[in-house]
């Protein structure tokens, strides 16, 4: 049976590899907290990194533009409710 592609960040658009729209999409949130059952702190602090990184990467694609605030699209999603 084939694996099907992982949606994964494709860097430095932070756009997700496999449907394009902005990472982390549906299907990788899904993914995300099934791997972090167990471990929402740690997810949260994954998220937190990703996002360091994707700041950087979009700053450096976009430079002299504000960048927007990430946190709602890295991190918010996935705190506790």
């Amino acid at each position: 049976m084939p694996q099907r592609p992982k949606h994964s960040p494709l860097r430095p658009s932070w756009r997700c590899r496999v449907c394009g729209i902005r990472w982390p999409c549906s299907a990788a949130k899904l993914r995300l907290l099934g791997e972090y059952r167990e471990d929402r702190p740690g997810l949260l602090a994954h998220l937190a990194e990703l996002q360091e990184a994707a700041e950087a990467d979009l700053t450096t694609l976009n430079p002299g533009v504000a960048s927007p605030d990430l946190t709602p699209r890295f991190v918010g999603w996935a705190e506790a409710r």
